[in-house]
């Protein structure tokens, strides 16, 4: 084979997420698109507010020659600026630019914190279910991905990740909103977390930090709010985008921000503009960065996903089908009635309805539906779901 060894094995292993995203296009060139119902992938169905086309209009016309140059590595100052006046609202410390680099997305900012944090072998603890991707996130800069199992409405087993952590703890990864499970930890749970994480930095003699994945962060439901990480724990960093709360994500703009109150707060900052560009990010897209300094704090309407959450859980619920109801995200995580997640997902295939398998995100024994799909993709499922589920009474 012509690849790497490593990257054979990974393709062999495949993400279900995008096994199911193909298995999708070859289901809808036999039956037709809008005869199959594609649940799989969490790619945001709203337009972006109105006003992200006017201030990208408003950009293009206005760029001069200069606007399209190399940048400082952490991206434009004043957009720095920006992004942390909002931090210092939505978090509750006060922030600087000197706090803020944006990155190519999320999953860019993580790429960019893994670089300046992992030595090899050192350990990324993740709660499940999790993104699948963290993994090789982790093993790209020579770090190892343990994950640590939650309680069964998701929530964080502070014993558990206790038990976890051992002197190879370098990071906790948190995602909250989560995906695949839309559950929000709660500021009990961080405050605690962090307190434990404290702890074991003394006991093991080097600093672990909190690491928190927040690209939901803006799509709750029902009054609920996502916690500051910041308020928990000094030695935090947020990674996030504007890919779901804009409905951008091809465009690739986020933001890592380091706590002010962290320890090594200059040294980590230096280190992750160096991994921006060493990685071959250099900077996040000037463009976008320009436009994103005039989103802050904007979203989709919420509302809409509320919408499809609740006609799904109705729909479910009827079926038979047992669920924690998220908080947030634009996912449903139920159980399978059999052990074979992978199994019962073949089953509903049968009815032209692609899910993912919940073992693919470290979480057998369930399955992950995506509902940021027009209403009538869910209303016209929900017979196929509840047909499947008979199968199995």
């Amino acid at each position: 084979m012509t690849v790497a060894r490593k990257i054979e094995e990974i393709m062999t292993q495949s993400s279900w997420i995008r096994k199911m995203f193909e298995e999708g296009a070859r289901l809808k060139a036999e039956h037709g698109a809008d005869n199959v119902f594609d649940f799989s992938l969490g790619n945001p169905n709203l337009p972006p507010p109105e006003k992200f086309n006017e201030v990208l209009r408003d950009t293009v016309d206005s760029c001069g020659l200069g606007d399209h140059c190399y940048m400082p590595q952490a991206g434009y100052p004043q957009v720095c600026v920006s992004v942390a006046e909002y931090l210092t609202i939505e978090q509750g410390v006060t922030m600087s630019c000197d706090d803020v680099i944006m990155t190519c997305g999320a999953a860019g900012a993580l790429n960019v914190i893994f670089k300046a944090l992992l030595d090899p072998g050192d350990e990324v603890l993740t709660p499940t279910p999790c993104f699948v991707e963290y993994r090789f996130y982790a093993d790209n800069h020579g770090g190892v991905l343990k994950m640590v199992g939650t309680r069964p409405d998701f929530t964080l087993d502070l014993d558990a990740i206790a038990d976890a952590i051992t002197e190879k703890t370098k990071i906790v990864l948190i995602n909250s909103p989560n995906n695949p499970t839309g559950q929000i930890y709660d500021k009990a749970s961080l405050d605690a977390l962090g307190k434990l994480l404290e702890q074991k930095s003394g006991q093991f003699g080097h600093i672990i930090y909190l690491v928190s994945d927040e690209p939901y962060r803006k799509i709750v439901f029902d009054d609920a709010r996502v916690p500051s990480i910041f308020q928990s724990y000094a030695q935090s960093i947020l990674a996030t985008s504007y890919s779901k709360d804009i409905s951008i994500p091809g465009e690739r703009i986020g933001f890592a921000a380091v706590n002010p109150a962290a320890t090594h707060k200059k040294e980590l900052m230096a280190g992750m503009a160096l991994t921006n560009r060493i990685l071959g990010f250099v900077n996040a897209p000037a463009l976008m960065q320009r436009v994103v300094a005039c989103m802050q704090g904007m979203s989709v309407d919420i509302n809409e996903y509320k919408r499809k959450r609740d006609i799904f859980c109705e729909g479910l619920a009827d079926a038979g089908y047992t669920f924690t109801t998220p908080p947030g995200a634009f996912y449903l995580f139920p159980q399978t009635p059999i052990a074979d997640d992978v199994a019962f997902v073949r089953e509903l295939q049968k009815e032209l309805i692609l899910v993912v398998p919940g073992s693919g995100f470290a979480g057998p024994g369930h399955f992950r539906i995506a509902f940021c799909v027009d209403d009538q993709t869910i209303v016209k499922a929900l017979p196929g779901f509840k047909r499947v589920m008979e199968k199995f009474k």
